[in-house]
Order: C-alpha cells, then structure tokens, then sequence
C-alpha cells in the first residue's frame, strides 16, 4: 500500500480529525479518492463520446430537404 502527503487547510483538517474521530481516517481518503477517480474518468469518457460524436455529425453534413423528412415521416407511420 502506498503513502501520500498532501497539504490542506488547517480548519479543514482540524474539522475532518474531529467529525471522523473514532474512524479509520485513511480508508475514508482512500474511499474519498476512488469516488473523485471515477467521477474523473466518467467526464473523460464523456468527453470523449462527445467529441467522437461531434466528428461524426460533423461529417455527415448532408442536409435533408423538407420533402425528404416528410417522406420519411409518412413511410414510419405506414
């Protein structure tokens, strides 16, 4: 298992030591910083699917005229 530091605020240290006193302080961070992790790695999954997404539109820039649409609506109602 391995060791971190970090520097935080004294209030917010003195608030944690005092709200979690009688808990273990370490697998609380460690369950902190695997939520933040994941969280992380759902915005850059998300980030990803919306540029990939962007490209395709981007790429598919053939409009639809009116008439088009209209036949295509008329053909998924029949």
């Amino acid at each position: 298992m391995g060791t971190m530091n970090f520097s935080i605020p004294d209030d917010l240290k003195n608030r944690f030591n005092e709200v979690f006193k009688d808990k273990n302080k370490s697998a609380i961070v460690a369950q902190l910083m695997e939520r933040a992790v994941e969280a992380e790695e759902r915005r850059r999954r998300d980030r990803c699917f919306e540029e990939r997404l962007h490209a395709i539109r981007a790429a598919n820039t053939r409009l639809h005229s009116d008439d088009d649409i209209n036949a295509a609506r008329e053909e998924l109602r029949r």
